[in-house]
């Protein structure tokens, strides 16, 4: 073989070592995301999350971490990554089953694909006062859900609160459910879809970025979130009313891999869960006085609050009794189950 033909066997050799290196550590990525012993033989655990830094879910979670690691005497560290710098709220669940991250704090909607059971704190009027929610939670509906959890492999640490549901539009106040007719109304899934189009109104899917513009253009007459995100997206500016249902709430889970959870000594998993439970409470404070900060906000900024009486609520839910019925028939016995739970909390 000529020395041309031996340097470009070299060559070849030399790329597809290369390429096989950067192959094997993109294969390996997914674990590496997960944490573990530090050189200071501490266990590291790594915590993500997609919200923005000043969102006080976020805040939370900083806090959480600092308290797991006070609570285990230094032996357990919280590394977090905010701001979707590890995973985006899309890909963290996948992760968080896999083992490749170790906490994510998510949105329980965005984990309604594997647990479609979840999808119970969108069925309307089931849950009408904080203590309902806090009581379910803390009872029947959150055992029940956090088994489902289990059975994909992840231990649920915190419910994190996030608010109520409201709509908000720029056509007309709407006191009773009659009122919602002809009205087209951004949701933000399937059953927030299903709710308004029992109300008699239709539903439009749009991302949350597009709904300022649209309400603007007359594209749709209003949408339904809750007021926080409300006032962040300035919607005041563009919808006059303002209707407080509390049909729907919205929850966070942080949640954990359960091998990764199983891994832990039992003093590790108590500093885990001590952290957890104080934040929980603390979280479930600090949502429901934002929600009441930013009706008020939106009131201050020009626009006209109507609450539902809480005399009134049997008549939301004869009108949205269809949601409920297909979510049950969707979830068969488990359905049920959740349902129950929830009317239990609310009584």
């Amino acid at each position: 073989m000529s020395n041309l033909g031996k340097s470009w066997r070299r060559l070849f050799f030399c790329v597809a070592a290369v390429i096989m290196t950067v192959v094997l550590a993109g294969c390996g990525a997914g674990k590496s995301a997960g944490g573990g012993q530090t050189a200071d033989g501490k266990t590291e655990l790594k915590l993500a999350y997609h919200l923005p830094v000043d969102h006080h879910l976020s805040k939370s979670m900083e806090k959480f971490a600092k308290r797991v690691e006070e609570k285990s005497g230094g032996k357990l560290a919280v590394k977090t990554y905010p701001a979707g710098q590890l995973y985006t709220d899309k890909s963290m669940n996948d992760a968080i089953m896999s083992g490749g991250l170790d906490m994510g704090l998510n949105s329980t909607a965005m984990w309604t694909t594997v647990i479609p059971a979840l999808n119970v704190l969108d069925v309307p009027f089931l849950l009408p006062s904080y203590d309902s929610v806090a009581k379910a939670i803390d009872g029947g509906l959150g055992k029940t859900l956090e088994a489902e959890f289990e059975k994909k492999g992840v231990k649920n640490l915190i419910w994190a609160d996030y608010g109520y549901v409201q709509f908000a539009n720029n056509k007309r106040p709407l006191t009773k459910p009659e009122d919602f007719a002809g009205l087209q109304l951004r949701g933000y899934g399937q059953i927030p879809a299903e709710t308004i189009k029992a109300l008699g109104a239709s539903p439009v899917t749009m991302g949350s970025a597009e709904v300022y513009m649209a309400i603007q253009r007359g594209t749709i007459d209003g949408q339904t979130s809750g007021t926080t995100a409300m006032f962040a997206r300035k919607i005041y500016e563009v919808a006059k009313y303002l209707t407080i249902t509390n049909h729907a709430f919205c929850e966070f889970s942080l949640a954990m891999n359960k091998a990764k959870w199983d891994s832990l000594s039992p003093e590790q998993q108590k500093a885990l869960s001590e952290a957890a439970k104080e934040i929980r409470d603390e979280i479930r404070k600090e949502t429901k006085a934002e929600d009441e900060k930013t009706t008020e906000a939106l009131k201050q900024a020009g626009m006209e609050v109507f609450t539902v009486p809480a005399a009134d609520v049997a008549k939301w839910q004869a009108a949205t009794m269809s949601v409920r019925e297909n979510f049950i028939k969707d979830n068969g016995e488990l359905g049920q189950k959740v349902v129950d739970e929830c009317l239990k909390a609310s009584k």
